[in-house]
Parts: structure tokens; sequence; C-alpha cells
């Protein structure tokens, strides 16, 4: 199996464990569907750590708005009536007021925390390192492990416009966000080899050779963004470890050039006493020390 090291610019996301006789649309397709789920963990996870501290969330039409103006528009959240968290809440107010402030109780609040840890180990970049391929069944179990905690903790479900619930019912909006522009939609997605692209619908051997028994380094990016930038010959640990050895080299060198100005001072005819012991005739005089 071919293990491709898939990135994105030059961030390292996951490897990916294929084979050179599978199609490239296959490949591109199901390498973009890992990439979009692990930004759907990350973002699912940012918004559990809001649930965390703040409850759910406010109707659309009560976010940002004051207590003063919710009692003068007589609005009221009937979700957080009705989606309670077990084990009951401690208020602490949302200070951008896209929440109800019905904070978990303590026990409940580390279920969703370790579910977040654990979920977030699945897919974490770390995994290049430690040479483990992800696939798209890691993402579903992580995705899985968040949704299993959220519902112990909110047995009678998230409101239905909860971002939290519609992420995990696959409904999430995220137009006009920061999230939307990092999102790959599958039919504008390439993959690119070496400075080249890879084309759908041809066999992956076409691109990468047909060892099957390799590891090479594929770039993700978006239809209209150009090629990516091609991968460095040297790798930033060697290219600071070259630096030292020549740093180092270079010292030596000036050690050594200084040492070869003063070496003189050590002949005889740059000892400017030789002259006068000779005269006095203690030129090969030499003392011993008594017992």
């Amino acid at each position: 199996m071919v293990l491709l090291h898939v990135k994105r610019g030059d961030e390292n996301l996951f490897l990916y464990d294929t084979s050179v006789d599978e199609n490239t649309t296959d490949v591109i397709r199901e390498v973009t569907a890992i990439y979009n789920g692990r930004l759907k963990v990350y973002r699912v996870c940012s918004e559990i750590e809001e649930l965390i501290e703040y409850g759910t969330m406010l109707p659309p039409e009560m976010i940002g708005l004051t207590d003063e103006q919710i009692v003068e528009l007589k609005l009221k959240d009937i979700w957080g009536e009705k989606c309670i968290p077990a084990g009951g809440f401690v208020m602490n107010k949302d200070p951008l007021g896209r929440r109800n402030g019905q904070q978990p109780q303590e026990k409940m609040r580390e279920i969703l925390k370790k579910a977040m840890e654990d979920a977030k180990s699945f897919i974490d970049k770390k995994l290049v390192k430690a040479h483990q391929p992800l696939n798209l069944k890691n993402v579903t179990e992580a995705l899985n492990l968040l949704r299993g905690a959220v519902t112990i903790v909110y047995p009678m479900q998230l409101p239905p416009h909860d971002i939290i619930r519609m992420e995990f019912c696959n409904t999430e909006d995220l137009s006009g966000t920061q999230a939307s522009r990092e999102v790959i939609e599958t039919v504008k997605a390439q993959l690119w080899f070496a400075g080249k692209q890879i084309l759908p619908d041809r066999k992956l051997h076409h691109y990468v050779g047909k060892n099957d028994k390799t590891k090479v380094v594929v770039k993700l990016n978006k239809q209209g963004e150009g090629p990516p930038s091609r991968e460095a010959v040297l790798t930033e640990d060697i290219r600071k470890r070259m630096m030292a050895d020549a740093y180092r080299r270079q010292e030596e060198l000036k050690k050594l050039e200084q040492d070869d100005d003063d070496e003189y001072l050590n002949s005889a005819w740059a000892d400017g006493s030789s002259l006068k012991r000779k005269v006095h005739g203690m030129d090969n005089v030499r003392f011993r020390i008594g017992q």
C-alpha cells in the first residue's frame, strides 16, 4: 500500500493509506472528505467549549440582545426550559450574548472535556510523526464520541438551532464565516504531486509510480488557487543541523587561524632574552628541584 502524506500548503495534515492501482477520483474524494471531517471535529469541539461554559444557544432572534431588549420585545427562550443539562446547571452569563448561561455541573463538564480530548487525539497532526494513517472511520469515531458525550449531558438533545446539533445533522450554515473558506468542496478539490496535478479518472500509479510500498507527499488545494509551492529539498530540521555544523566549522577555522598567527611566539628567535642568556652562559641551564 502506498502512503500519501497529505499537506495543505506547508501544514502537515494526515497520512492516507491507499493503493497505486486506486482510481484517482476515489482518492481525491476520500482525502477531501477526511480533510473536511477533521475541520468539522475541530468546529464542534470549539462550540462544545462554549457549551461547557455558557449552556445551549439562544434562539437566533435573541442572540446579541441585552436583557432589557429581550424583555421589551417579549422574547423567550422556550428551548432553554426544555434542554436542561443532566444534574442541573449554574448560571454563568455569556458575555457575547450567544448562549443562555445555563452552565452544566462540573461532573457533566468533565464528560464533555474528556470527549473533546479523545476526539482530537483521533485526528491529531501528531499521528503523522507516529506514522499512523487516518481514514474516514477515524473521523466518524471522533464525531460519534462527541455526539455521545453531548447526549449524556443533554438527554433531551440540544435545541435545533444550536450549532452543535446542526453540525451533527450536517445542516450547518457556514456562509460568511472563516470556516467556509477552509472547507473544500469535493468538485473543487485538487491533489498535486511533484508539481503536477493528479487528474481524476486515472490510476494513481500514473503519477506516483508502481512501487506499492512507498511514501509520497501530496498537497491538497482548491480549484483556482493555482499550483502549490514545491516541497523544500531540505527539511527544516536538516537545514538547522547544517547551519549549526557550518557555524561550528567556521569557529574552528577561526581558532586555527588565530593559533597560526601566534605560533611564532614559541620560536627561539622570537625570545627577546635569548641573547642575554647566551652572553652570561645561561643558555642551557637546567634546574633540578631537590628531593
